[in-house]
Formats: structure tokens, sequence, C-alpha cells
């Protein structure tokens, strides 16, 4: 997708996806045999159910419909939410996850030491995460604080025996 289009589909899309409030995480077309797919991945603080993406959904359609940002060929519209294991980009993706576990790589040759860990993201403020490494054989989890600049990459760690907030707080 040439940036151009990239730009005009972002700025006819942010708008729609803003009136929802919601946030427009990603855009993406593909081409699947024939036609093209246009994903279209939206996120809020509180997460997105399927009858927010339906209805953006339709929305969009409608929008695209009148427009000619999609061109003449057919196409395909998927509005979707991130999936659990999509990395973590963005300030707004580490305070949704905060309470959660992270895989969080560094750059090599960083002043933090490079490597790969995981950890549960405690806090989150405008230079980087306050994080609990969890400890090995009996050891005590240890507190760790990490700049964004140091991150090469993250990604939420899925937790199958996880306490929800909402169990904590009952």
């Amino acid at each position: 997708m040439s940036t151009t289009h990239s730009e005009r589909l972002r700025g006819l899309l942010e708008p729609l996806v803003s009136e929802k409030g919601l946030d427009l995480e990603e855009i993406e077309v593909s081409r699947a045999g024939r036609r093209r797919v246009l994903r279209i991945v939206v996120d809020s603080d509180d997460g997105v159910d399927l009858d927010a993406c339906a209805e953006l959904s339709r929305t969009i359609s409608t929008t695209l419909d009148e427009t000619d940002v999609m061109g003449e060929d057919e196409y395909q519209l998927e509005v979707t939410s991130p999936g659990a294991d999509r990395p973590l980009t963005e300030r707004r993706h580490y305070e949704r996850a905060v309470g959660r576990l992270a895989k969080i790589q560094l750059h090599e040759g960083d002043g933090d030491g490079g490597g790969e860990f995981v950890a549960r993201i405690l806090a989150v403020d405008e230079e980087g995460l306050d994080l609990e490494v969890p400890g090995v054989k009996g050891r005590k989890p240890t507190a760790r604080r990490v700049e964004f600049a140091s991150i090469a990459k993250a990604r939420v760690e899925l937790e199958f025996n996880r306490k929800d907030k909402k169990e904590e707080e009952a």
C-alpha cells in the first residue's frame, strides 16, 4: 500500500473510529486471490466487543462506498480488535497492559544490558515502565525500571491462571 493511499485511508477512517470512542491501531491492505482485503484493527482502554466492531464496520463500509479511496476493485472489509499476542508499540498499549505479564526484549548494547525477560507491568509513565520480575526457584520478585528507548520488542504473555482485575476487586 503506498504511503499516499495509506495516508488517505487513515485520514478518512480515523475520525470514524474516534467517534466511536476507539483508537485506530492498524490499517492493512493485502491480496486474497483476485480481491483485496482491507483489515482495520481498533482498540480502546476497555477493549472492543463484537457489536462495536460490527457497528464500526457498517459505518466504514458506507463511507468507503461513498468515496473512491479503495478504487473500483473488489475488496473485503475486516474490522477487528488486536489479538492477545499483538506487539506493544505505543505507550497506551503498555498502559492497557498494566497488571499483565509481558515478554520484553531490550536493544543489544544498551545501558540496560540487552537480552530478553518476562515481567509484570506495574506502572507506566512518560519515560518507561516499572516492572516486577518474578522470582525464580523460590526467590522473591525484584523491581526493575526500563525506559521505552531501551525496548526493542514487547508483547503480553498469556496467563491461563491469572486473576482478573474484577475478581481481585471483589
